[in-house]
């Protein structure tokens, strides 16, 4: 198996006072991972160790998507710049800290 070489533009995690988790973590990659056509992986979540509340992921042969409440959603990457803001939106309306 032949590993693509990555380059990690983000990685951050807050813990807060309530336990809950912001993580961020975007890599560029050297070619698209199919399906996406952008070449950026990435994984933000919001929520606790038990429970996830908000996550953007994408992954080869499944592609860009987000689970909000539960619920898996598809999710239309523009840039890496409205992947944080539509992940921001999404956990202050949750309430996020």
């Amino acid at each position: 198996m032949q590993y693509m070489r990555a380059t990690l533009l983000a990685r951050s995690k807050e813990v807060h006072d309530d336990g809950s988790i912001v993580e961020v973590v975007i890599w560029e990659l050297p070619e698209p991972l199919l399906p996406c056509v952008h070449k950026f992986k990435y994984r933000l979540f919001y929520g606790w160790p038990e429970r996830a509340i908000v996550r953007y992921d994408n992954e080869r042969g499944k592609g860009d998507h987000r689970h909000v409440d539960g619920v898996q959603l598809s999710y239309v990457f523009l840039s890496v710049e409205q992947l944080l803001d539509d992940f921001e939106f999404d956990i202050r309306e949750r309430g996020a800290p």
